[in-house]
């Protein structure tokens, strides 16, 4: 365990930040492991982002998780950035040396595969084609992942197609840009489905791209979970198709954060799913 002068304190950042999950997620591994740590939100508005930043490491802050509206902003604020930050173009993780130094680093691919290969066990991303819903951030991070681990081919639709094409543009010819209302054709044949996008959420529109040219080979996952089983995930284990919610993916991201600043890694298990879904 990595030993510290003071008692580490983490946390994170974001504007609201009254709805996270990360306090009862990094709390539970604290007091399971028996670290004498803290992790606390704190809702920080953007003017004052900077400042906060500089201040935390004088604090005892050794690092922090960063979400909306941050995500991007805090690449300039740091003095080092990781490959896969840079190349997502945003952040989702800080580490403060001790001399007040901040590094920048994306967790959320780790995330997304680790909750794969947990909730699918004989998933890989080599074995076929993965269709992408969605061209945000999270699409991002998740194209990403899916082109470092062996994906042979991703094929995104985007409401708006430009966003689409800006992500082919940046990560290259194993990209292929579907037309919104051609968005069914992009299921044939292919391992893996993944919702980044926004519908399923409530108050949003429903998933109702149709699932009907999709294998029953196919894994599928959507980063919303709220509700837990979306209707895409519905519609797809009534086909056969394995499929894995977007929680766990929560949960994993988290890992390597919690290791990097109070020196033990940490596992997700069964008990800490619950714990966080309840808080």
């Amino acid at each position: 365990m990595t030993e510290h002068k003071k008692i580490p304190l983490a946390g994170v950042i974001g504007h609201p930040i009254a709805h996270t999950r990360s306090p009862a997620l990094h709390g539970h591994w604290l007091k399971t492991y028996g670290i004498k740590g803290h992790y606390v939100p704190m809702d920080i508005a953007p003017e004052d982002l900077e400042t906060t930043l500089r201040v935390l490491p004088k604090a005892g802050f050794v690092g922090c998780n960063v979400t909306i509206p941050h995500k991007e902003k805090v690449l300039a604020l740091a003095d080092s950035v990781s490959d896969r930050a840079a190349l997502i173009g945003a952040a989702n993780t800080l580490v403060f040396h001790p001399d007040g130094r901040i590094f920048a680093d994306n967790t959320d691919g780790y995330g997304f595969i680790a909750n794969l290969k947990d909730g699918a066990p004989n998933w890989r991303a080599d074995l076929g084609p993965a269709a992408v819903v969605g061209a945000g951030g999270a699409a991002r991070a998740i194209v990403s992942a899916l082109i470092e681990t062996g994906c042979p081919e991703v094929r995104i639709a985007n409401r708006t197609r430009l966003r689409a094409e800006k992500l082919r543009t940046e990560f290259g010819a194993r990209i292929v840009v579907y037309d919104w209302a051609q968005a069914a054709k992009m299921m044939e044949g292919v391992a893996t489905l993944v919702n980044t996008s926004s519908l399923g959420m409530p108050d949003t529109p429903e998933f109702r791209i149709s699932l009907e040219a999709l294998p029953q080979s196919a894994v599928v996952t959507d980063l919303v979970y709220t509700p837990l089983e979306t209707r895409l995930l519905k519609e797809a284990a009534s086909r056969g198709c394995v499929t894995v919610d977007g929680f766990g993916m929560l949960l994993h991201q988290a890992v390597p954060g919690f290791e990097r600043w109070f020196g033990h890694r940490p596992e997700v298990t069964a008990e800490l799913r619950e714990r966080v879904l309840s808080a």
